[in-house]
């Protein structure tokens, strides 16, 4: 099929985009999505539909979020005959999820969210969807590979800190593979990655999530202390012992449990 060449287009630095272009790469994101006819899949920034134009023959329609107006007539042109593509020129992070959300003939009304996200805004747009998981069965993104490993990191780990906290409490996060700035035009000066985001639907109980989400913040920007150093205008010495963690452990030391029962006993003080 004929297509509009990323090299005929000039990206535009101000919506971060950077054109994925390497066959290779985009069957294996395909087959990590494992779309489905009839599947729900929405698609922030699909640029020039390189991902788009390879899902549409297994989805057959498609709903695309892109805020580039003057790149929708190439994105048109190169998904032209593949599938139902319906485009929505807007800003993501302006955008009600929710309004996506329909059963389908399978009685599935989950949306499954992909996208190439622009790296100066990824973290804004993956909190803004976690206040719609209630209707997403998964996201996949591709993502600054640095970002991904914080995302997924585990306690005790030099990259485990709020971001991993807070994505881990909404999501289930699992790093896919690699893709090198190579895959790209232009090429970005970072390695990216993809990510696969399941929501979790067995979230622990927090009492005051506004509280949770703060006292979360207040740690890791202390990250050198002890968590006791930290939350020192919150928490007494003894009531570390009450609620399992010691207090001279520092903030990436901590699982999400941990948190969460910091936060709920502090909660429960007021």
């Amino acid at each position: 099929m004929k297509v509009f060449n990323p090299n005929q287009y000039q990206a535009k630095k101000r919506f971060g985009q950077n054109f994925l272009q390497d066959p290779a790469i985009i069957d294996r994101i395909v087959k990590s999505i494992q779309p489905r006819e009839n599947d729900n899949i929405v698609e922030i920034g699909p640029g020039l539909g390189a991902i788009t134009r390879e899902i549409l023959p297994y989805s057959k329609a498609i709903s695309v979020i892109e805020l580039d107006r003057d790149i929708i007539p190439k994105l048109k042109f190169n998904c032209d005959r593949v599938g139902e593509l319906t485009i929505y020129q807007q800003d993501a992070l302006k955008t009600n999820f929710s309004e996506f959300a329909k059963t389908q003939s399978n009685g599935s009304s989950g949306i499954r969210v992909i996208g190439n996200l622009p790296y100066n805004i990824s973290t804004p747009i993956m909190f803004h969807l976690f206040d719609f998981l209630d209707d997403i069965q998964d996201m996949h993104f591709m993502l600054q590979k640095e970002v991904v490993e914080r995302m997924s990191a585990a306690p005790n780990s030099k990259t485990y800190g709020r971001l991993s906290v807070m994505t881990q409490y909404f999501c289930k996060p699992q790093m896919l593979f690699v893709v090198p700035p190579e895959s790209f035009e232009p090429a970005p000066k970072v390695d990216s990655a993809i990510v696969r985001l399941v929501p979790n639907q067995n979230k622990p109980d927090i009492a005051d999530f506004k509280l949770f989400s703060t006292m979360v913040t207040e740690a890791f920007n202390m990250r050198r202390k002890t968590i006791r150093n930290a939350w020192k205008k919150r928490l007494i010495l003894d009531e570390f012992d009450i609620i399992g963690i010691k207090s001279n452990l520092r903030p990436e030391n901590l699982s999400l449990d941990n948190f969460v029962a910091a936060a709920n006993f502090v909660s429960a003080k007021a």
